[in-house]
């Protein structure tokens, strides 16, 4: 596992007065035989935006709801600024929280639903209808908050939501899958509006999902879980192209799995030797694992190229090996327009180290 230094929030964005660190520390859970969380460690920093990324089941959303007190831990710390939170009140801890699904009160306005917690701390109604007059234009919903939300479509009502989050000024804000239920268009806006108001608030941030591009496009920094443990924790640009581990490298983009063999302390593949990046495992057969814009196609050769996708700027190849391996290889479209289906081609990998690992289903 790795980590890397926290991006610091972009310049002339002011911190939320109340942004704050929150550590995880040790952290585990398990619910009988099933192991939620396994010795988590993670530091979250004062205005950052963090995703947690990774499959079903890895953890995020319990570590999530851990910190937020929905949930007990079975061991280690969660800290707020330094303070232990264990023993700490779900509604104490100054945790604001966006579900997938929206949870509005049905029977409340927007104004309303936005404005409830600070109705529950006993603020008079004309300075919480005021705030949540602030916070709904500062959602772009100025003009909704009469509606109810069967009146609002999935992207109007989780911008509520959101500033329902944000109406008692939370230091911490947890998005657990906030836009896995909207369109593609809906959630893209809404990605990005996101993003903008975390920058502008400068508000401590933690994003569960399990989407790589959301994670991508949106984090400061992203903390890859498997299996309730810490892969790797890094910059989006890092995170890409320099995973630690094979599991982070194929989780985060498209990888193409190439045959290698053992060559002194590096790899031959594609019958050239290569550096390898990490280490060699010691024993098993082994693969390189390499992304499609990094890898080169030409005419000729033993290889057959066998598929095409257009994306626009580039064409994605699929070429087959003589072993019947598939690798798949991105190229400017007018590149990719000189290598027909059906035509030979040989491939290249840059003069780079690469990362290798065990071949999949060897000795399995």
């Amino acid at each position: 596992m790795t980590t890397s230094p926290a991006a610091a929030p972009p310049t002339g964005v002011p911190l939320h007065p109340g942004s704050a660190t929150v550590e995880f520390r040790s952290l585990r859970r398990a619910f009988g035989s099933t192991v939620a969380l396994d010795g988590l460690d993670l530091t979250v920093h004062p205005g950052e935006l963090l995703a947690l990324l990774g499959p079903s089941g890895c953890g995020k959303t319990t570590a999530l709801r851990i910190l937020a007190g929905f949930e007990t831990h079975d061991s280690g710390e969660v800290l707020v600024d330094g303070k232990d939170v264990t023993r700490t009140p779900a509604h104490k801890r100054d945790a604001g929280m966006v579900f997938q699904s929206y949870s509005l009160f049905p029977h409340l306005s927007a104004l309303d639903n936005v404005s409830f917690g600070l109705k529950m701390r006993g603020v008079g109604k004309a300075e919480r209808h005021k705030r949540a007059q602030e916070l709904l234009e500062l959602v772009g919903l100025p003009h909704r908050a009469a509606a109810y939300p069967h009146q609002m479509s999935g992207g109007q009502q989780q911008r509520i939501a959101l500033a329902r989050a944000l109406a008692l000024q939370p230091r911490v804000l947890l998005l657990d899958e906030p836009l896995s239920a909207l369109d593609a268009k809906v959630r893209l806006n809404l990605r990005e509006e996101i993003r903008r108001l975390q920058q502008e608030l400068g508000i401590t941030t933690l994003f569960v999902t399990h989407d790589q591009e959301e994670a991508l496009s949106m984090a400061d920094r992203v903390a890859v879980l498997r299996a309730g443990r810490l892969e790797q924790c890094a910059t989006p640009s890092e995170l890409y192209a320099r995973p630690t581990t094979a599991f982070v490298a194929e989780f985060v983009g498209t990888m193409s799995r190439i045959p290698a063999q053992r060559s002194g302390e590096g790899v031959e593949v594609l019958g050239r030797r290569h550096e390898v990046d990490g280490t060699v495992p010691a024993d098993g057969e082994l693969e390189v694992l390499v992304r499609p814009e990094n890898v080169g196609v030409v005419a000729g050769g033993d290889a057959v190229v066998t598929g095409a996708s257009f994306l626009g700027a580039v064409t994605r190849l699929t070429v087959r090996l003589p072993d019947g391996t598939d690798i798949k290889a991105d190229l400017p479209t007018d590149e990719a327009a000189k290598l027909p289906v059906g035509g030979n081609a040989s491939l290249t990998l840059p003069d780079r180290p690469v990362l290798v690992d065990r071949r999949v289903g060897a000795g399995q």
